[in-house]
């Protein structure tokens, strides 16, 4: 059996003019210079902290001790179901549902929070398309550490993995679990392509099968 572990910000679905309303209100209550949409989504893929802290360095603003913490909080209250911009990129959802139909056992990891990961599977209907699942905040460490792809590895019944997602740390969380690495070129990436380690790259999710069937291939 094989596996297939995704990202989900800027590979399955487009969250960032929602994650940057969030980041915008955030700011806004801490009466902070607010960040462009350009600059929000240039910080995500590492989590909220990071991305909380990569925007106030943007604004030449110093941290205050506990800072992060507070408006990492006051971040998720907002964004926990806010879901209302993001999209999929063309293709996905039938591409996940073809192959779950054809057997392939579906996993997911993300940086995201579990509470608004999971707002946004209920919201586009594919919760149940996914055996094995790592989030943001589980008990282990962020990507680009290996430990949450092998949390999801534990979940599923299969014997070879394939690992796709779009940005720098995706490509180094493969690398780093020992992965075969699909590289989605229209995500939140900010490296060339030819710079960041991976094995194929796809700009459509059309051309993900053939993919899966060259690095990760159901047993005949």
């Amino acid at each position: 059996m094989s596996g297939i572990i995704f990202d989900l910000d800027g590979t399955l679905i487009d969250s960032a003019p929602d994650i940057h309303a969030g980041i915008t209100k955030m700011l806004q209550a801490e009466d902070l210079p607010e960040t462009t949409f350009a600059e929000t989504k240039s910080f995500i893929g590492k989590g909220v902290p990071a991305l909380i802290s990569q925007c106030l360095a943007a604004k030449g603003v110093t941290e205050d001790p506990g800072q992060i913490d507070r408006m990492t909080r006051h971040f998720h209250t907002i964004y926990e179901t806010q879901i209302n911009l993001t999209t999929f990129y063309p293709g996905v959802e039938s591409t996940l549902r073809q192959l779950h139909a054809d057997g392939f056992k579906l996993g997911l990891c993300t940086n995201k929070p579990e509470i608004p990961t999971h707002a946004a599977l209920k919201h586009f209907g594919i919760a149940d398309l996914f055996t094995g699942l790592a989030f943001g905040d589980g008990p282990y460490p962020r990507k680009p550490d290996p430990a949450p792809v092998r949390h999801v590895i534990d979940q599923l019944p299969a014997r070879h993995f394939l690992y796709v997602g779009d940005s720098e740390t995706d490509a180094t969380t493969a690398h780093n679990a020992g992965l075969p690495m699909a590289l989605f070129t229209e995500g939140y990436r900010k490296t060339p392509v030819d710079q960041l380690p991976h094995d194929a790259s796809f700009s459509h999710f059309d051309q993900l099968r053939a993919i899966i069937d060259w690095l990760a291939p159901l047993p005949e």
